[in-house]
């Protein structure tokens, strides 16, 4: 017997107060300064909800309303202004390699970056402790107290569902505390929210990097794996557990077979070379005990070595197939190549671009980031801040305006 279909819930005057102070919010986050008129105009809302949500907003120290000035006729209009140090977030990347951490006002701005590497790390304990010590560094280089943040934003590299919850039989996960989130809010006393990396990348991607102004894209983390965020009409896609975008496919995919990335297929594609001793090329004199790391590969294919130029030229007919495959299935407008690798994946641009026309009749359009390995910490801040604008009656403010 087929279910009945669910009852949408009924819009209650706490919830509705909460919606139209989200909206307020979200305007004066993107703009200095806003008349009453100017929010009217912006939100859809009445002049009365407007004035009373600013009223309720100023209360809380969410907002300050400034002088209106002079006026030549009528009465002046009520200026407002976020107040964009009425506390801060923390976009967190907890890599395989590194932790990186930002920390943020309420315009996402950054006001210090903190990073650790995780070589050496073997249980989760120590790894979540490495999270921990890099978060005191980046509070105290800001010098903001956990009072004064609002709320993290974290990302891993794992599938996490559309209410925060990882796919806790992921192998990646496995090297980390289950209760990670947990933790880090006994340690810290603000909320964390997990998500998976590429989606963050995505949103970072989307908010501050090469796809501002871009709703349809796919964000390809391309460093020792492939990972991909997708974003339809600009909305992230999670899948029923949190398993959109995850590239485990690519085991399937004739000229792919796996889902090492970029940056791991150049090291181990330059450090074989080097071991052949028929081969001559310029990376033997580059190899610290007869292993070559992806920039070394990329550094000598710039300066013209012939075995790293035919390396990058297999990388980027392998990339091509992978972004072909989800410019067939997801139709994006762009893809985007992120992560440590994005700099000098550049160079694999024209010689990806020819294997993708010839794979598919309408391709993507491609770049590479321009946030580096900030991509992920960035898209956590906006996460954070997506957050804070949806919650912002909830949250009690560490910072009061002066």
């Amino acid at each position: 017997m087929a279910k009945p279909p669910a009852t949408p819930p009924t819009a209650t005057p706490t919830m509705l107060r909460r919606v139209n102070a989200g909206k307020v919010l979200g305007v004066l986050t993107r703009a200095r300064v806003m008349t009453g008129t100017g929010l009217i105009e912006a939100t859809g809302l009445t002049r009365a909800t407007v004035h009373a949500v600013c009223n309720d907003l100023i209360s809380m120290g969410w907002v300050v309303e400034l002088d209106p000035g002079r006026t030549s006729v009528g009465r002046p209009s009520r200026r407002f202004e976020y107040n964009n140090q009425a506390g801060y977030v923390l976009g967190i990347d907890i890599g395989a390699a590194k932790t990186t951490v930002l920390v943020s006002d309420l315009r996402g701005e950054t006001v210090a970056k903190a990073g650790r590497s995780a070589a050496g790390v073997k249980t989760p304990a120590e790894r979540t402790e490495i999270v921990h010590e890099t978060v005191l560094e980046a509070l105290a280089s800001a010098e903001v107290s956990n009072a004064q943040v609002l709320v993290a934003g974290v990302g891993v590299a794992a599938p996490v569902d559309r209410d925060g919850n990882i796919l806790v039989d992921d192998e990646f996960w496995r090297r980390f505390d289950a209760d990670l989130a947990k933790r880090l809010t006994e340690l810290h006393g603000w909320p964390v929210l997990l998500e998976n990396d590429a989606n963050l990348a995505t949103l970072g991607e989307h908010w501050r990097g090469e796809a501002r102004n871009v709703d349809d894209l796919v964000v390809l983390l391309a460093g020792e794996r492939f990972g991909s965020g997708l974003m339809d009409s600009g909305r992230l896609l999670h899948g029923s557990r949190g398993g959109a975008g995850e590239m485990v496919f690519l085991k399937l995919i004739e000229g792919v077979g796996d889902t090492h990335g970029i940056a791991r297929i150049a090291r181990e594609d330059g450090t074989a070379a080097v071991a052949d001793p028929a081969v001559v090329t310029s990376l033997r004199k580059l190899a610290d005990g007869g292993e070559v790391t992806a920039e070394q590969v990329f550094s000598a294919a710039a300066d013209g070595d012939e075995v790293a130029l035919g390396i990058l030229q297999d990388i980027a007919a392998r990339t091509a197939r992978v972004v072909a495959t989800l410019g067939i299935l997801f139709n994006p407008e762009l893809v985007v190549l992120g992560g440590a690798v994005a700099e000098a994946a550049a160079a694999l641009l024209p010689d990806l671009e020819k294997h993708l026309a010839g794979y598919t009749s309408t391709p993507p359009r491609v770049a590479v980031s321009s946030l580096g390995d900030a991509i992920v910490s960035v898209g956590a801040v906006r996460h954070a801040l997506n957050y804070v604008e949806q919650h912002a009656l909830d949250l009690e403010l560490g910072c009061r305006p002066s």
